[in-house]
């Protein structure tokens, strides 16, 4: 009996060791190696990872880049599969569920630069549920397509995220409609992957050690492989893919937008400025008379659209609201006070003063509003309709001093805007437009394009060159001569026997009719007055001071 005792004895212990051993080496996963890769995750064996671990919260967005393992890929299933590497996104959110340690992940992968540009496909977007096993920072999702009719829903779950959103955004507006991007989605190669292949992505996680930009927000790092077993076969989809991403540091993600916001605000502050010393410039009748009716116009549809795109922005993000709110709200005084103050001014000098009654003038000022508010409308239907051309249209948009150019010379007017308004106008209407379509690291995620800037930038500079011109050598000097028409001269010959003795009725003293005198100016109604003293009075009033006939310019 003692040895069976002692026999007894010794297998209880060892039951009960087996039973209480720690789980530290066990894996939380078990598939078989050739679908997770297992051979490919850096498992290292510092000491960090190993004993009890914190939850890592790794929700959020992820930047990074892809690759073929082998130098390209193998397939025949999916030719269209043209480039060994590129750039990726991926989006994650995390929630924890009832098993300790483990947490359920779902997100967006979207691959860039995959297929040939034939097909006008800018990326792979792949749907991912799956779990994180937080103790050994192991992250393991397979592709979820979801039903077929549902591809309209796919970034539902995405909705919390204001990086995802802006992107969004500026992808509708400045990019592809939704409707469009429903349609890529059900003609994309990745669409036929997603039936007949099993995607499956094994990562791990680890926190980057925070730097002094970064803030107090942890960064962390994910790599890992992608693989495709096939669902008829055993044969891959496609070559196994290397993926890596870093997580996104979302604070200074928000101090870009609000120093965007900020720079759109000093911008509006700088256009307010311009437009009250042009409006000082032109405060006569005559002066604003020389000004175009539509290159105001135009430029005010051109801040109504920015107010609009800034307000729509804010709704979209609640937490920037305040920021891109207040942006709208003084593009909103740029367009609403300034600009159409100056609108109704130039319509009022350009009338006729007729005596015409007042119910003829709220006919003719409502029908003034309504094509403004009617161009306005249709501006942003054609835009929704053709925004394939949208960088086509921007140009558009900004050829707003071609109006006041043509005016000049068919008026041959004299100096009617102020040198500073041209340039600062100018340079404020393509600083933004350069922030999103100029700068590679937008906040708007959109991809630089650096051929449409400096086409941009050359429009614009040759627009106010020409104003400028115009301003110096009169608006006809880029003319030629043959092509002009007749103009009259208030520097003509007269016969000087019986005009001796007359005297300038603007300042009333003598005016030198010698035969060699540049300081006297002839009108077509023979009226006599000092060069200086005429020219101030043609730019209050277009008529003769004596007898108060119509003068044709100078």
């Amino acid at each position: 009996m003692g040895p069976m005792k002692n026999w007894n004895i010794l297998f209880g212990l060892w039951l009960i060791f087996v039973v209480t051993w720690p789980v530290g080496g066990v894996r939380p996963l078990r598939q078989r190696p050739r679908s997770w890769g297992e051979e490919w995750l850096p498992l290292g064996k510092e000491e960090n990872e190993v004993g009890p671990f914190s939850s890592w919260n790794i929700t959020g967005t992820y930047r990074g880049n892809w690759k073929f393992l082998e130098s390209s890929n193998g397939t025949s299933k999916f030719p269209d599969f043209r480039n060994s590497n590129g750039n990726s996104v991926l989006e994650l959110i995390s929630t924890p569920t009832k098993i300790t340690g483990v947490h359920y992940i779902q997100g967006v992968i979207i691959f860039h630069d995959v297929f040939d540009n034939e097909r006008d496909i800018r990326g792979a977007q792949v749907r991912l549920e799956g779990v994180y096993v937080w103790p050994f920072r192991q992250l393991r999702m397979v592709a979820n397509s979801g039903k077929e009719g549902d591809y309209g829903q796919e970034d539902d779950y995405l909705l919390t995220n204001p990086y995802h959103l802006l992107g969004v955004f500026s992808s509708q507006v400045f990019q592809e409609s939704p409707r469009e991007k429903i349609w890529n989605r059900k003609h994309s190669p990745i669409y036929e992957m997603e039936k007949r292949c099993n995607i499956e992505i094994a990562a791990q996680v680890s926190r980057l050690p925070p730097r002094k930009n970064d803030g107090d927000q942890e960064k962390y790092y994910l790599e890992g492989l992608m693989e495709s077993p096939s669902v008829d076969d055993d044969v891959d989809c496609f070559s196994p893919v290397l993926v890596n991403a870093t997580s996104i540091n979302t604070d200074i993600y928000y101090n870009k937008a609000i120093n965007y916001t900020l720079m759109v605000t000093f911008i509006s502050f700088l256009e307010v400025l311009m437009l009250i010393r042009q409006m000082e410039y032109s405060n006569t009748q005559s002066g604003t008379a020389k000004v175009s009716l539509l290159m105001v116009g135009h430029q005010a549809i051109i801040d109504t659209y920015i107010c609009l795109l800034h307000l729509t922005a804010g709704i979209l993000v609640e937490s920037l609201f305040n920021a891109f709110a207040t942006a709208a709200f003084f593009k909103f005084v740029v367009f609403s006070i300034f600009e159409m103050r100056y609108l109704l001014a130039i319509w009022k000098a350009n009338r006729p003063p007729n005596g015409e009654s007042w119910e003829q003038m709220r006919r003719e000022l409502s029908a003034l509003y309504s094509r403004f508010y009617g161009v306005l409308l249709g501006g942003v239907l054609v835009m929704y309709e053709f925004h394939k051309f949208l960088r086509f249209i921007l140009l558009v948009l900004h050829s707003f001093w071609i109006p006041q150019i043509v005016l000049n010379v068919v008026r041959d007017s004299r100096k009617p805007l102020h040198v500073h308004f041209i340039l600062g106008m100018t340079i404020t209407r393509i600083a933004i437009p350069l922030y999103i379509f100029g700068c590679p690291h937008n906040f708007m995620r959109i991809e630089a394009d650096r051929n449409w800037c400096i086409c941009l930038a050359i429009f614009m500079g040759l627009q106010a060159l020409i104003l400028i011109l115009q301003h110096y050598f009169g608006s006809r000097c880029f003319i030629p001569r043959q092509v002009l028409p007749d103009k009259y001269s208030y520097y003509r010959r007269f016969h000087q026997g019986s005009n001796n003795g007359i005297d300038c009725v603007i300042c009333m003293t003598p005016i030198d009719l010698g035969p060699r005198s540049n300081d006297c100016m002839v009108t077509p109604c023979e009226h006599f007055f000092h060069n200086s003293c005429l020219q101030r009075w043609m730019d209050i009033k277009m008529e003769c001071p004596t007898c108060r006939r119509a003068l044709p310019p100078a």
